[in-house]
């Protein structure tokens, strides 16, 4: 029980609650769109079938994100052995091996790959970018600081590749919430990143805070997140929600407002409240309320 609960928070499993709710989104968006131009006997529209892509969709998710949460564990050991915050993670504290970790990376691509292949050609044929993404980003912080806007592109992937699942074409309401997450999550990224500026600077790692300063990375981070807030808006406008949604991107807006107003560049003893607590709230909240309004649409 113990090894299986070291491996849950080797791919910090709680933090799919990021990209989770906005992948439902891109799902039943797709949903709506086959039953809205009447294509459903071209996908032989059942239970069966609706419910299988949507297992199938999250068996992608949670192999995907396994893989880039393992690998990045694996490539970042040595530095998470030194760095006093992350010293006691499984990798360099001895709980979880090199090897399995490795192992835990092949066999999640490789599962990965293989449910895209069940779901259409278009996804299989793009999952080794997808998966470049999402592994790729653990090397950028060695040549990058816009490491953090390649964490945005893997889990921005979620809107727009559940959407796919069903569709089988890209459309531009999922891209829209696509660059919304994106946004959003560089926005955040950059926030916990404060934690590690000194870290960062002393081991030649590159971060927004190592390169601009506490206080520039978290004027850039508002930035970024006015971006996403104005992409959210803009989905609803170009599909013309129910007014339901309109309520959720309000409170969306709120919960990013608070994480600014409790992080500090004298202060970051709330980091974890922010990076966690208020984003997860507001992904959650936000994803139901927007699955409703399509619902009622």
């Amino acid at each position: 029980m113990k090894s299986t609960l070291n491996y849950f928070s080797l791919i910090k499993f709680s933090h799919t609650i990021f990209a989770l709710p906005f992948a439902f989104i891109g799902f039943f968006l797709g949903l709506q769109v086959l039953m809205n131009t009447k294509e459903l006997n071209d996908f032989e529209f059942t239970t069966e079938f609706i419910v299988k892509k949507f297992l199938l969709m999250l068996l992608c998710m949670v192999f995907a994100r396994t893989a880039a949460m393992a690998f990045n564990r694996l490539v970042d050991a040595k530095f998470d052995a030194i760095n006093p915050r992350t010293m006691e993670r499984e990798i360099p504290s001895g709980k979880i091996s090199s090897t399995n970790a490795f192992s835990l990376v092949l066999v999640s691509s490789l599962a990965f790959v293989i449910c895209t292949w069940f779901i259409n050609s278009l996804c299989f044929f793009l999952s080794p970018l997808a998966l470049l993404v999402v592994l790729g980003y653990s090397y950028t912080k060695r040549f990058t600081s816009l490491c953090h806007f390649v964490l945005g592109i893997g889990l921005g992937l979620a809107p727009i590749g559940a959407y796919l699942t069903l569709t089988g074409e890209f459309a531009l309401l999922p891209i829209l919430f696509s660059f919304s997450v994106l946004f959003w999550v560089s926005g955040f990224d950059i926030i916990y990143a404060l934690q590690d500026e000194t870290f960062d600077k002393e081991n030649r790692l590159s971060s927004i805070p190592a390169a601009m300063g506490k206080r520039n990375a978290l004027i850039l981070s508002r930035v970024l997140h006015l971006f996403s807030a104005a992409l959210i808006f803009s989905a609803g406008f170009q599909f013309n929600f129910h007014i339901l949604y309109w309520f959720g991107v309000f409170l969306f807006c709120l919960f990013l407002i608070f994480q600014h107003r409790i992080v500090k560049p004298d202060d970051l003893s709330r980091i974890n409240m922010a990076f966690f607590t208020y984003n997860g709230i507001a992904s959650v909240i936000f994803g139901l309320i927007t699955l409703v309004s399509i619902f009622l649409k």
